[in-house]
């Protein structure tokens, strides 16, 4: 065994220090530059990362903006300024009703289109009236015919009294035609409240405006069934158009609790369209809703405009400027 270990270390070759430095001279790269090469290469990347990486400087602070006024705006949506309250609404309608029949039936005249302006009285739908018509002439027929029958019981009457004074007639004939002539009467008066009945449904078939206005909504058409209840859910109407008293618009704005204060009776207001920024609309404050908002914690108000213009529509949202008194007199 000793003899073969003898044998392979034979055969090994042995480096020596003068070989290190021949492979060195012949341009090898020395074995303890590969670890210094490559710590010097994360250093060199870490730093570029860092470099590219560092975030942008702050900006430097901006002076604040000079104002000759303090202004806040408050959880109502008022804004104080210059001594002032200004406040956001919306134009509104005091009188605006939504128009509808007061019998069922189908439509056979629609009279009216958006935008048209209409008089109190004005017809602007008609209903089917086959029906109605047929009760309100059965109703004048029987009307008519206990005219007749009253008629009729008169001339009864007259004639059995005039017997009776000549002793012709027995009082209890008399008696007979006087109740007879009292209950054609009767029957009279009842056929005549019928005939009036069935006219005023048959009026009911015509529907008109309640009021001078302008038409803004048109809901419903010809051959579509109305109805003064939803009883035909999707399929019956119950409103045939929407009418607007143009000549009623104010404006409604929310005032917060913290500044009601300021607010009065016939204070003036300046009030501004979003659709006409350049155009100022004088008004006055009509009254102080006596009821806040819990939710909110704000107040509403109801201003009017001093001249109406026809610029001015429903819905539309406007920008208030209550001015103080001092103001107002200038």
């Amino acid at each position: 065994m000793n003899d073969k270990s003898d044998q392979l270390r034979s055969l090994r070759i042995e480096r020596s220090a003068s070989d290190d430095e021949a492979d060195d001279s012949n341009g090898a790269m020395p074995r303890w530059l590969l670890p210094t090469g490559i710590a010097a290469g994360a250093l060199l990347i870490g730093a570029l990362g860092a470099w590219f990486l560092k975030p942008a400087p702050p900006p430097p602070p901006s002076a604040p903006a000079e104002s000759s006024s303090s202004t806040a705006t408050n959880a109502g949506g008022v804004t104080t300024a210059s001594g002032s309250l200004v406040a956001s609404g919306y134009v509104v309608a005091r009188r605006e009703a939504t128009v509808a029949s007061e019998t069922t039936g189908r439509l056979v005249e629609v009279r009216i289109e958006e935008g048209q302006h209409v008089r109190r009285g004005q017809v602007i739908a008609v209903l089917s009236p086959t029906l109605a018509r047929a009760q309100f002439d059965s109703a004048r027929a029987r009307a008519a015919a206990a005219d007749a029958d009253v008629a009729e019981a008169q001339r009864q009457l007259d004639r059995t009294r005039a017997l009776s004074q000549q002793g012709f007639a027995s009082d209890a004939a008399l008696t007979g035609a006087q109740s007879r002539f009292d209950q054609a009467q009767a029957q009279r008066n009842a056929a005549r409240a019928d005939a009036a009945s069935a006219g005023a449904q048959l009026g009911y078939f015509q529907i008109r405006a309640p009021f001078d206005g302008v038409v803004v909504n048109k809901a419903a058409q010809v051959g579509e069934m109305i109805s003064p209840l939803s009883a035909g859910g999707g399929f019956t109407r119950t409103g045939i158009c929407t009418i607007v008293d143009m000549t009623s618009l104010e404006i409604e704005v929310d005032v917060s609790e913290s500044y009601i204060a300021r607010v009065h009776e016939e204070q003036r207001v300046e009030a501004t369209l979003d659709a006409y920024p350049d155009q100022t609309f004088p008004a006055h404050v009509i009254a102080t809703i006596p009821s806040a908002d819990r939710s909110r914690a704000t107040v509403r108000v109801r201003i009017g405009f001093d001249h109406l213009d026809p610029r001015i529509l429903p819905e539309m949202a406007i920008s208030v400027r209550f001015l103080a008194d001092d103001s107002a007199q200038h």
